[in-house]
């Protein structure tokens, strides 16, 4: 049975902190393959400056389409809004019955868990590997029998960061993967300009 890592995002945009998380946490755990599953939208934060999904699957597809570990998952845009985590996880294992699927996260999500739907199904039934965020750590939930801290190097990189420098004309060449960057630049998308 394949172990496959679930990494959940609006990846918008995929940068290479995202890229360097999910390479370290697949390199350094029992995890055959990693896919990222983009999220139309989060249920607990704002969709302001959201860029339209099928533009940030492109995005996650041009970023690792050189990698066979890595594959984009859109399984989100077909189920019903709001997306829940619990409800894709269900889905997923509906669909892939081979598989065992690992959800990752970051420490600021693990220590918001109990805001989730469903979030003692997700506990319960699969393994949640968590990775560290800047600012956050001593969650109860990381001594959960199903949680694992994976000693991944903290980034400090954010989309955030990234959308504003692109709307104030800032150059974020090493912060995104080439063919993101020429994406965003030919598309326009996040006012982006180069200097």
């Amino acid at each position: 049975m394949k172990k496959t890592g679930l990494y959940f995002g609006s990846f918008n945009p995929i940068h290479i902190g995202h890229l360097m998380i999910a390479e370290y946490v697949l390199e350094h755990s029992d995890l055959d393959d990693l896919w990222f599953v983009i999220s139309p939208s989060n249920p607990l934060k704002k969709k302001e400056h959201l860029l339209d999904e099928k533009q940030r699957y492109y995005m996650v597809n041009i970023a690792i389409e050189d990698d066979a570990r890595f594959k984009a998952c859109d399984v989100e845009f077909k189920l019903p809004y709001p997306s829940y985590t619990c409800v894709t996880l269900a889905k997923l294992t509906e669909i892939y019955p081979e598989r065992t699927f690992v959800v990752i996260l970051g420490e600021d999500n693990i220590e918001n868990i109990e805001r989730w739907k469903n979030y003692e199904y997700i506990l319960d039934n699969f393994q949640i590997y968590v990775y560290p965020r800047p600012g956050h750590g001593g969650s109860k939930f990381l001594s959960h029998p199903h949680v694992k801290l994976v000693p991944a190097p903290l980034i400090e990189i954010s989309s955030t960061m990234i959308r504003d420098s692109i709307n104030s004309n800032k150059r974020v060449s090493y912060f995104l993967p080439p063919k993101v960057e020429q994406y965003i630049e030919d598309m326009g998308v996040y006012k982006f300009s180069k200097k």
